[in-house]
């Protein structure tokens, strides 16, 4: 089950650092993938559930990771808020994308620089105590 919940962490570490890759060599690629969050029910739940995956591939792997009670706690919140979103309309989701959107593609770049710093840290949580292994 480790190496399962390692290879979540490590894989969704690397799609937030090729995002911010993405931000900064094409934006309007990457502009045009936020633009899709939330855009439909479907797109809601499947949001939905990656981010329960990872967040409880968190709570599963933070024992054999670097600071194990930080990231035992993200990957709670992680659990938590995305069991929250499943409950709520996925109209409301919507409507606080398109609130939240236009800001984050107009400061992209600066933006873009926390999902590679989570991704980082995800990264160094990881293999830092041999959370991989």
């Amino acid at each position: 089950m480790s190496a399962v919940a390692a290879s979540v962490v490590v894989a969704f570490a690397i799609l937030l650092i090729a995002f911010t890759c993405l931000a900064f060599a094409k934006p309007p690629l990457a502009e045009r993938f936020l633009m899709r969050f939330a855009s439909s029910a479907r797109t809601h739940y499947i949001e939905q559930i990656i981010r329960l995956l990872v967040g409880a591939a968190l709570v599963v792997l933070s024992p054999s990771m670097w600071q194990p009670q930080f990231f035992w706690l993200i990957g709670w919140a992680i659990v938590i808020s995305s069991a929250a979103l499943m409950c709520t309309p996925w109209r409301w989701h919507h409507r606080f994308a398109e609130r939240l959107l236009p800001t984050v593609v107009r400061h992209l770049k600066l933006c873009a620089v926390g999902p590679f710093a989570f991704g980082a840290l995800l990264l160094y949580g990881v293999f830092a105590r041999g959370g991989a292994a």
